[in-house]
């Protein structure tokens, strides 16, 4: 979508004072089938994961997205035709069911913080600096990376000619990954079968996916630069095309990265002093991930849709959290439901560690 980029975005889009009260959201029943979406809506998502999930220059043009991955502002499915249905404008229900659950619930509001971009730079070098000299995971070959986080997200659903905002509550989520990324298992009540699924590297071709920056391994992280000019440079090549913006989209990617992988200690300091040279990034002083702890967030606006993505570290040692992203603009999302301050995803990262089995659980995440 090339009519969207703009390379000259505004540095602050989001800074603006927060908006008026907002309405609470009904709740709306799920009915017995599969959810039903306008046929825009679906159309959009489709168009969105195949750019998310295309390769970079290096991999084949015909190799089919990965199957297994974590699909943008939603949640990471075998099958990219089911995870349309899933992924579509995720609004987490904050203060929903929890506990492992993913019962249907209302679309709930959050306060909205003000952006600013002032200390932005001096907060990514602090970032970055924790980063630095942060204990590092060994991982070993053989091993598998294990993640846990709690996420929640919501849907636009149309049943009849009535579109609504439903959600699952915050639940568990768990993925290992071989460091090669061949071998994979993931566990995510709102997306997966009981106990789980395999995850892998083969398209639908039956070919083996070469791993790249959107679709990484443990062992492809070690081969990125970590030099922050070259990594950016490399970002904003690599995905050219993709997202609203080149400038978001390298957020976006970025944010991908810190998220549910494990990259190597100097390429995770690199990330974050990449990120300070991306135009429109700001600070909210406030923000809450999904298990419902403060910090300060790192964050940027798409200008498209209206949603601001933050990345939430704590506010003393600046450790990452999570991530969520939450609408600034009104009348967001192809139903127009999605209102200022309505939460479009949300994830906490609560567990990273090196386990010698899939399936595999640590001692303090058992």
């Amino acid at each position: 979508m090339r009519q969207f980029r703009s390379r000259h975005a505004r540095l602050t889009p989001d800074e603006w004072p927060e908006g008026e009260p907002l309405l609470s959201l009904a709740e709306a029943d799920l009915p017995a089938g599969r959810h039903a979406f306008h046929k825009e809506e679906l159309m959009a998502f489709i168009e969105q994961d195949t750019r998310d999930t295309a390769p970079a220059a290096p991999v084949p043009p015909a190799a089919a997205p990965v199957r297994g991955r974590f699909a943008r502002r939603a949640v990471l499915l075998p099958v990219a035709a089911c995870s349309l249905a899933l992924a579509a404008a995720a609004v987490l229900t904050l203060g929903g069911s929890g506990g492992g659950e993913t019962d249907t619930g209302p679309a709930l509001t959050a306060p909205l913080g003000t952006g600013t971009s002032e200390g932005v730079p001096q907060l990514l070098q602090r970032i970055s600096l924790a980063s630095a000299k942060a204990p590092r995971i060994t991982v070993r070959p053989g091993q598998y990376v294990y993640i846990e986080s709690k996420v929640g997200t919501t849907y636009e659903k149309t049943v009849g000619d009535k579109t609504t905002l439903a959600s699952h509550g915050i639940h568990r989520r768990q993925v290992w990954n071989s460091t090669d990324g061949s071998q994979g298992w993931l566990i995510d009540p709102a997306v997966s079968p009981p106990g789980g699924e395999k995850l892998d590297r083969i398209n639908e071709k039956g070919e083996r996916q070469p791993a790249y920056l959107n679709a990484p391994t443990y062992d492809y992280l070690a081969t990125l630069p970590t030099d922050p000019d070259a990594l950016l440079a490399k970002i904003y090549k690599e995905t050219e095309g993709m997202g609203n913006s080149p400038e978001q989209q390298a957020f976006t990617t970025i944010g991908d990265l810190l998220r549910e992988s494990l990259p190597p200690a100097a390429l995770n300091t690199a990330l974050y002093k990449a990120a300070a040279k991306i135009p429109g990034v700001v600070q909210v002083k406030d923000a809450v991930d999904a298990v419902g702890r403060h910090g300060v967030a790192v964050a940027r606006m798409d200008e498209t849709s209206g949603a601001r993505t933050e990345w939430i570290f704590d506010a003393k040692t600046y450790v990452y959290l999570g991530e969520r992203t939450i609408q600034v603009r009104p009348d967001g999302g192809e139903s127009g439901l999605l209102q200022p301050g309505t939460v479009i995803h949300t994830e906490a990262v609560t567990l990273r560690q090196a386990v010698d089995e899939l399936k595999e659980l640590p001692s303090s995440g058992a």
